[in-house]
């Protein structure tokens, strides 16, 4: 089974070394452990807490870390909801998070996020419930499945493809990931079915994104993330598409503007031509840190 590559480890070490030998290193999103193995190994004497809701990923993050013994700790969650109940009394100076998704998600998690699997159309990244892809297409009216499509996928061709699901859903369920990305292929224009991206990219983006709550999760995980660092504490956030990206930039400026923040960097970083080459998933990853200062201490004293 492929396993995934980590992006911008070196932005990732360079930006967030931490303030002290033993200081504590938070990874918000674990994955299959690629950056918190790469802390971990560079900074002798980092301790590491992972946070991760898929119960799968949790596994293969501290198999792949065992290595590390006590030093690592994982807690199966979402971040914002380990953030809003954080269980520590020492808090880490150091925030980590890879808002992309894994390759074993795409490759080896048969819940069909990849347009070209024959799996069911789920997404869903925890076996604790919540709706299905399936779901939402099979229980949203149009104009709600097309604001979907544009407002999560920035999808040009949202209410053609809305009104195909509408139309194909009336004789069978659409409960497949190809059978969706081929609904996808025939409701769009013929000039638009050969591009760079395959044209149900965006599509699948926006299910994901509306099955699992992302955006709003996001919105929520920024300032609790910020609010629990130390003076001097560093938050970086790699995004992945231009939705979370604006959220990141906005939080960071709107906390720099008020001088209780700092941008430790002040455009986006972005992979070298080298990484994009050897890895390309990481073409379109931007990363952004952020520096708590003393101005903020004062005011939350």
């Amino acid at each position: 089974m492929k396993i995934h590559t980590s992006v911008m480890i070196e932005e990732a070490l360079e930006h967030l070394g931490p303030l002290k030998a033993d200081s504590l290193f938070l990874d918000g999103t674990l994955g299959e452990g690629g950056h918190m193995e790469a802390f971990l190994s560079c900074f002798p004497g980092l301790r590491g807490i992972g946070v991760d809701a898929d119960p799968v990923m949790l596994d293969r993050a501290r198999k792949r870390l065992e290595p590390f013994g006590e030093r690592f700790r994982g807690y199966r969650a979402w971040s914002d909801e380990f953030l809003r109940g954080y269980p520590l009394d020492e808090k880490p100076d150091r925030i980590l998070f890879d808002l992309g998704i894994s390759a074993f998600h795409y490759s080896g998690s048969g819940r069909g996020f990849s347009f070209n699997a024959d799996e069911p159309l789920d997404m869903r990244l925890t076996d604790q419930g919540g709706e299905s892809a399936a779901g939402i297409l099979a229980s949203r009216d149009e104009k709600t499945l097309a604001d979907i499509f544009f407002t999560l996928g920035e999808e040009r061709y949202s209410r053609r493809i809305a009104r195909e699901v509408v139309r194909c859903r009336r004789d069978k369920h659409i409960g497949n990931a190809k059978e969706f990305a081929d609904l996808v292929y025939r409701a769009v224009p013929s000039s638009y079915r050969h591009g760079r991206l395959h044209p149900a990219t965006r599509c699948f983006q926006a299910l994901r994104i509306a099955v699992n709550n992302e955006l709003e999760r996001l919105d929520r995980i920024l300032p609790l993330a910020l609010d629990i660092l130390p003076e001097n504490g560093r938050l970086g956030v790699i995004a992945f598409h231009s939705l979370e990206d604006r959220r990141v930039k906005t939080c960071f400026r709107e906390k720099a503007a008020s001088g209780a923040w700092k941008l430790v960097t002040r455009k986006a970083l972005k992979p070298t031509e080298n990484e994009k080459l050897v890895n390309p998933p990481s073409r379109s990853a931007r990363f952004r840190v952020a520096e708590k200062t003393a101005l903020e201490k004062e005011r939350l004293s």
